[in-house]
């Protein structure tokens, strides 16, 4: 396994072990679809995004859902992906 791979794997693994089932559920889901399409950078900013505690991480995304777009504004992009992701995931069908 190469370093992207081994990068990416303990991504989701992180992704899916937050610490409330509701982040597991909105973060895990966009690593196992998405995290191989981001950018270096944008891994970069993911793996900064998963330093953030999920009593901030879940207002931040879910507030996306509607007009609101609290969080650092360097994450805001990302916040913005994952909030469409389980928009479309998590959303009525």
């Amino acid at each position: 396994m190469d370093e992207h791979e081994a990068r990416l794997k303990r991504l989701r693994m992180r992704s899916w072990r937050r610490g409330t089932k509701e982040m597991d559920l909105i973060l895990g889901p966009f690593s196992d679809s998405d995290l191989a399409g981001l950018s270096p950078a944008e891994l970069d900013l993911y793996e900064a995004l998963l330093e953030e505690n999920d009593q901030d991480l879940y207002p931040w995304i879910t507030a996306r859902l509607g007009d609101a777009r609290p969080g650092p504004a360097a994450l805001s992009p990302l916040l913005d992906r994952i909030a469409r992701h389980a928009q479309g995931s998590l959303g009525p069908k």
